[in-house]
């Protein structure tokens, strides 16, 4: 075949013009023909890739409308003349159309979250605008502002610039991969296991049954015959619904007394005990530690997770680049392993990690409980942190008084340090000989192992670490820096030294006791509950704190800094004018007027509060510091919150640091700060070593415990009558105990839960080389709803209300290239205008989500939003308009990029539709698959080669052509890949008439 002829090398047929070959290839069913056509793709592009925008066009534009861009057309075939009776379009982001071929368009609709409207996928519901509000805050009064132009003032200096955006690549939602990511897309994870014998089993120890059936013998039946599936209750229906409606009891206690009698235990029992301190005696509730221990490594729940020996995680073959995860990746269990095995070759650490934190559990009367948490290393995170899996266990409840009877103040915060530690004291006081001796302890599976339980690590909040480690308030922890240095960067003071500590503690008794703990500038408290504990560190047992120390300390305090050096006006205007965006929520009236502002609410002020600093009205080195110091405290919180570390990123984490303390002069020029000797900021100095003994923050974070909260204080406190309530909240938390364990027990009967086996010996463990971290990939797919929010929406609603001027244009564009995928730029041109819409309404839809069925089940992680203003009768707005932004993959991502975002363009959605079904035959060649669902959507310019080097934003703006329209195209939902927020460039004061809705206009 020849190009000249236009002759099908595969049926010898004639052609009078290219498009009409082309169409040939497309269509024909012939294996012959199709192997032509591919020949024919071949010779004319070599390479082939997704639809693109040209890869030659300019990224800047002309401030000035008559500063004319030449279109697509224009650019592709200079010497081409165009029909001036035809419609010029100038919007496709997909470049020259001869660059295309019939692989460009594979499938365009196989996604399978691109169900179509009449299939039955994702009727979860119609709409799902559930946060659609119709309270009108996009208006209203608000505080005059230093700078505020009047009425009457002239047109601002940096008006030229107000269409810029400013997207910031970290945090743009969607698929685009963040450097952790890239080592679990790109790098293989190779393991150094500890040695064949740590964390062996003890052959000889083992057991027939598992810990179901160990149970199972304990429940009422008769002699030779297995108790019936839902023993001791006599039917399903009373299992099911006894504990809510007593349905099958004459009355509560009948219920009470079967649970109590009837249901075996899985956990050990609470009882109470005296605790003398200066003289006055203290209840305190417990459990005993190594029946909490025994009973959270042999629930059955959690065989198929333990770990039972240490582990070094590398990404080279070399093993050069270590990994830090979970509890077992890090050093302190290696190293400690090594320690052990000195004296007990053989042995199973279990290293037992505490928490506590008093709590409030009445809204009235300042009622509080003191609950202690302990949960085990060898769970996993991922198990620990959620109660429903039940990796933690109330250990204890600690006495609530104050002392008031003790009137000087330094003596009562003196004896509830001595309290506390007595109390830890009796709690612990199984540990050393368990430690020592070790025990043989039982898994799920009834594996025996020779197990040495060791404290490893307290997660509190900072007066909690201030209390375990015995040190002075406003002093640090685990350094020996003094409070006015705290502000020091780099920490340039040892570590405290735990033997030195000791030391002095042990000396009490001695007329030198408070003058040797004064030395190691500690507390004289009698006897801390860590002093004979062997292999503990009690300094190096402190870690990081997510929520209380950087959520709930650092950020706290970011924002009052951020407040007062912008004004409390001009930082709530700027939030107030925030693009609306699936990853950050809304504050219609500002932040400053939060009260009482609970963690999750600063995670969500973090997600846009670098944008809120860009532009600020100060001097240009004091706006580029305030934006590098709040860009580098930012990077330190996401970093730090990664699920897994890498050697690399924890230098990422230390050079963010480095940021904020290089930057942080511009607080104190502008007396925000006279100093930064905060021990909360201090103790960032410290993640980094932490994080490589303990593994990632977020083993420990007190997220955790304030959850527990809810089940083992809260709510067992409401279930009493407020009089003795702590007998009756041991007695509710042990009848709901043994309620869950009959309930994974029943499970296990019917077969719901199939509990593997732990390998049984160190080789078998070992033969699994390689793991994968393919979850934190976590790629997007989308599920459209069942049926369109509107099934019939007319064409000129769309370009009016909808605001997709050009939508006839751009359809007509989209089919004419996806008939004529080879076509050039002309041919396209020419095949749009000779196009009819055979129809003038479609169905919209106005949300699309993004889900991961395989880690999230049906959860929506993104969704991008499109629907109009909507107006009452009276005129009163009942919705705001919306209209997101996204990422749209307009070419592959070029091979070993290190770019996320290399491949994608941002786009504004103006409206999702399908086509009609009776259309879509009209428009489109038989037998290829349709796109199911389309969007309209208007290009901002490409992102630029690098990011600002100070806030690492990338500026884009709105694209437009030459005759100062929208560039704009209409592409298939599935180019989609998540939605993008966008801040724009403030200027020096916001502009009174910008609105959240009206920003990116």
């Amino acid at each position: 075949m020849s190009d000249s002829k236009l002759v099908c090398s595969g049926c010898e047929h004639e052609f009078t013009r290219a498009n009409h070959l082309i169409q040939h290839f497309i269509t024909t069913p012939s294996s012959a023909c199709q192997a032509a056509g591919a020949a024919y793709t071949q010779r004319i592009r070599p390479t082939a890739s997704l639809p693109r925008r040209d890869p030659v066009r300019r990224h800047s534009r002309s401030l000035s409308p008559s500063g004319a861009t030449q279109s697509h057309s224009s650019v592709d075939n200079p010497a081409t003349e165009r029909d001036p009776d035809l419609p010029r379009f100038e919007g496709d982001a997909f470049g020259p159309a001869d660059e295309y071929t019939e692989g460009d368009f594979p499938g365009l609709g196989d996604d399978p979250g691109d169900a179509h409207p009449d299939s039955d996928e994702g009727d979860d519901d119609s709409d799902g605008d559930d946060d659609e509000e119709g309270e009108d805050f996009q208006g209203g009064w608000e505080p005059s502002r230093p700078g505020m132009p009047t009425e009457d003032s002239t047109e601002q200096e940096d008006a030229g610039d107000d269409d810029a955006m400013d997207v910031n690549s970290d945090e743009a939602t969607g698929p685009a991969v963040p450097p952790i990511q890239k080592v679990a897309r790109d790098a293989e994870v190779f393991v150094t296991h500890f040695g064949e014998s740590a964390g062996a089993p003890v052959p000889d120890q083992n057991t027939t049954c598992n810990a179901f059936e160990v149970y199972e013998s304990s429940l009422p039946h008769s002699p030779g015959k297995r108790p019936h599936l839902y023993a001791p209750f006599k039917t399903k229906l009373e299992w099911e619904v006894c504990d809510r409606l007593d349905l099958g009891f004459k009355t509560t206690k009948e219920l009470n007394d079967l649970i109590d009698k009837k249901l075996p235990s899985s956990r050990p029992k609470f009882f109470r005990e005296e605790v003398v301190v200066g003289g006055q005696s203290f209840d305190l509730y417990r459990h005993n530690v190594i029946e909490c221990i025994r009973a959270l490594y042999g629930d059955p729940q959690h065989m198929e997770y333990l770990c039972f020996a240490p582990e070094r995680h590398y990404t080279d073959r070399n093993k050069t680049m270590r990994l830090f995860h979970d509890f077992h990746t890090d050093r302190w269990w290696w190293d400690t392993q090594k320690a052990v095995e000195a004296n007990t070759p053989g042995a199973t650490i279990i290293p037992v990690i505490l928490s506590s934190d008093k709590t409030q559990v009445t809204l009235f009367r300042n009622k509080t409980a003191y609950p202690v948490y302990l949960t085990i290393g060898n769970l996993p995170k991922d198990i620990r942190r959620k109660p429903s899996r039940n990796g933690q266990v109330l250990l204890a409840y600690l006495p609530t008084s104050k002392l008031a009877h003790i009137e000087n103040k330094a003596a009562c915060r003196r004896t509830l340090a001595n309290l506390f530690h007595a109390c830890l004291k009796r709690i612990l006081s199984g540990l050393k000989e368990a430690l020592m001796a070790g025990l043989i302890m039982h898994s799920g599976d009834r594996v025996a192992r020779h197990c040495h339980p060791i404290f490893a690590s307290y997660v509190g909040d900072y007066p909690e670490q201030v209390l375990v480690t015995c040190t002075y308030n406003g002093d640090s922890p685990v350094c020996e820096c003094p409070h006015d240095e705290l502000g020091n960067f780099p920490c340039k003071y040892h570590y405290r030294v735990f033997d030195d500590a000791l030391r002095a503690v042990n000396s009490i008794g001695t007329p030198e006791w408070a003058s040797r703990c004064g030395a190691e500038n500690i507390k004289p408290v009698q006897h801390p509950f860590w002093e004979d504990l062997p292999y503990v560190d009690a300094f190096r047992s402190i870690t990081p704190n997510i929520l209380h120390q950087l959520l709930q300390g650092v950020v706290k305090h970011l924002i009052q800094w951020i407040t007062d050096i912008i004004g409390e006006a001009e930082l709530n205007a700027r939030v107030r004018r925030l693009p609306p965006n699936h990853a950050m929520c809304a504050f219609h009236k500002g932040i400053s007027c939060l009260s009482r502002v609970s963690g999750t609410e600063h995670k969500q002020i973090c997600a846009f509060l670098l944008g809120l600093v860009i532009d600020s009205s100060l001097p240009s080195a004091s706006s580029a510091a305030l934006v590098c110091a709040t860009r580098g405290l930012l990077d330190f919180v996401y970093l730090s919150r990664y699920p897994i570390h890498s050697d690399k990123t924890l230098e990422e984490l230390d050079s963010a640091l480095s940021m904020f303390h290089d930057n942080k002069w511009v607080f104190m020029t502008h007396g925000i700060r006279e100093h930064f000797d905060i021990p909360k900021l201090h103790f960032l100095n410290h993640y980094t070593r932490m994080i490589r003994l303990f593994g990632t923050a977020d083993n420990y974070n007190t997220e955790a415990t304030e959850r527990l909260h809810i089940d083992f204080a809260k709510d067992a406190y409401r279930s009493t009558n407020c009089k003795d309530e702590y007998k009756q909240m041991m007695k509710w938390l042990e009848r709901r105990e043994k309620i869950m364990f009959h309930a994974n027990y029943i499970s296990w009967r019917l077969g719901e839960r199939v509990f593997l086996p732990s390998p049984t010996s160190a080789a078998a463990a070992q033969s699994h080389i390689r793991v994968s971290f393919a979850d934190l990939l976590c790629p997007y797919m989308i599920k459209m709803t069942k049926s369109p929010t509107l099934k019939s929406v007319k064409i000129s609603t769309i370009e009016t209300s909808y605001g997709a001027s050009l939508f006839i244009p751009a359809l007509c564009r989209f089919v004419a290239q996806f008939r004529n995928p080879l076509g050039t730029a002309a041919q396209i041109e020419e095949a749009a205008h000779d196009i009819t819409i055979p129809f003038n309404a479609v169905p919209v839809f106005h949300r699309i989500k993004f889900i991961n069925t395989d880690f999230y089940d049906g959860e929506t992680l993104d969704s991008v939003h499109v629907y109009p203003r909507v107006t009452s009768s009276t005129g009163k707005v009942t919705r705001f308009s919306r209209f997101d932004t996204v990422l749209v993959r307009v070419r592959e991502a070029t091979p070993d990029s290190n770019n996320p975002l290399d491949g994608l363009c941002v786009g504004r959605v103006r409206v999702v539709f399908s086509l009609p079904p009776k259309s879509v035959e009209k428009l489109f060649p038989p037998n290829v698959d349709v796109p199911p669902h389309f969007a309209y959507v208007e290009w901002f310019t490409r992102f630029t080669a690098r990011a600002d080097a100070r806030s690492n934003l990338y500026l884009i703006r709105r694209d437009t052509a030459h005759d100062g329209k929208p560039l704009v195209s209409v592409l298939p939902v599935s180019l989609i890949k998540g939605s993008v927020a966008l801040f724009p460039k403030w200027g020096r004061v916001v502009p009174k008439e910008w609105s959240s809705e009206n920003v990116l206009d």
